[in-house]
């Protein structure tokens, strides 16, 4: 049986970027060794470190006053990095949800936080608007997309101040004006690469600004300068995320993919909305595209563990909803394909009709 992949990360991988990594764990570039052994100082991964970092640029349409470095850790870690090299006094947060929450705590060891607004009233089912920043602040962290609660923010905050983002979970799959932000931050395991490294797109004039000294492997400038060598880089994964860059490009590029999620997500939303088992968690204007999350309408609660058996009879892996929210949730990342998305909605009808 065919298997329809919607974990929320380490998530669906496409076939490209899984067949060309697991050929060049044989046989990498020629070499006769496996890209797991190779030396990353070798010409032919740092043809590979610097090819997915032009391709990134690319497809972003990266301005020239910015940089793009690889670096472990995890957007957790970029949850500290970020005011470490760039909160002097004042930074204004928006709390939409767990990760979100988690940056927030990491910056009040660097400065004062603005907690502009939250939606934790109503757990985090809705994108706070209406808000005002502080004229002092110095800038403005926002985390675009909320895989576990299922909200998107749709149109980025207009501010006169610098956004630093963390697109963890929705990179790629809409144009980003870089040149408002002075720091992007994502997460491979999502929708580039298998987990281990972490995108960067740092602001070069940002940056040596703030008078604390910072360690150099938490420096974003260190690996600027050095290429994003300055230690052994995650080779796998930097190579499986090139392969993913070639096929975005492939695809047409990022307003292309754009197109296809919003085709993906009015599907499955469409059948939440008419089907009577089943209603959406997040307010409508604030879906995400990337994460949908559902739940039983209350009456028909008692169903839910059946539900999960059927679905998961039927090849659905990975649509059991976070604790924090329960019910389902279906990850539609750039790599899922329409006739996944369709197979879970008829999985839905039939399900519908069994009861």
């Amino acid at each position: 049986m065919r298997k329809h992949n919607f974990y929320a990360g380490p998530s669906i991988l496409s076939e490209y970027t899984i067949k060309n990594t697991a050929d060049a764990v044989l046989n990498f570039a020629g070499t006769g060794l496996s890209l797991l052994e190779v030396s990353h100082r070798g010409k032919e991964f740092i043809a590979v470190n610097d090819e997915a970092r032009t391709l990134i640029k690319e497809l972003l349409d990266v301005p020239a006053t910015h940089e793009v470095v690889f670096l472990g850790g995890g957007a957790s870690l970029q949850f500290c990095m970020v005011p470490y090299n760039l909160l002097k006094k004042k930074a204004s947060y928006l709390d939409t949800g767990t990760w979100a929450s988690k940056a927030i705590k990491e910056a009040k060891f660097f400065g004062e936080v603005d907690l502009v607004a939250s939606s934790k009233d109503k757990n985090y089912t809705y994108i706070p608007k209406n808000y005002t920043l502080a004229p002092d602040t110095e800038y403005f962290h926002i985390t675009t997309n909320n895989t576990i609660y299922g909200t998107e923010i749709h149109d980025i905050p207009q501010v006169n101040v610098p956004l630093v983002a963390d697109m963890s979970s929705d990179i790629f799959s809409f144009p980003v004006d870089v040149s408002k932000y002075d720091i992007i931050y994502a997460g491979a395991q999502k929708n580039l690469a298998p987990s281990g490294v972490t995108i960067v797109i740092v602001r070069k004039d940002a940056l040596g600004t703030v008078e604390r000294p910072i360690p150099t492997m938490l420096n974003y400038q260190t690996h600027i300068d050095k290429d994003s060598m300055f230690n052994t880089p995650p080779v796998l994964p930097i190579f499986a995320a090139l392969q993913t860059l070639k096929w975005y490009k492939e695809q047409g590029g990022v307003k292309v993919l754009q197109k296809k999620n919003q085709e993906k997500a009015a599907v499955l939303y469409d059948e939440i909305d008419r089907n009577k088992l089943f209603r959406g968690t997040a307010a409508t204007e604030d879906r995400s595209l990337m994460n949908v999350c559902f739940v039983m309408n209350d009456e028909y609660k008692e169903l839910e563990s059946s539900f999960a058996e059927f679905a998961a009879a039927a090849g659905m892996v990975g649509i059991k909803g976070h604790r924090s929210v329960g019910g389902f949730r279906a990850s539609l990342y750039n790599a899922m394909p329409l006739d996944s998305v369709k197979a879970l909605v008829e999985t839905m009808k039939e399900f519908e009709k069994k009861n």
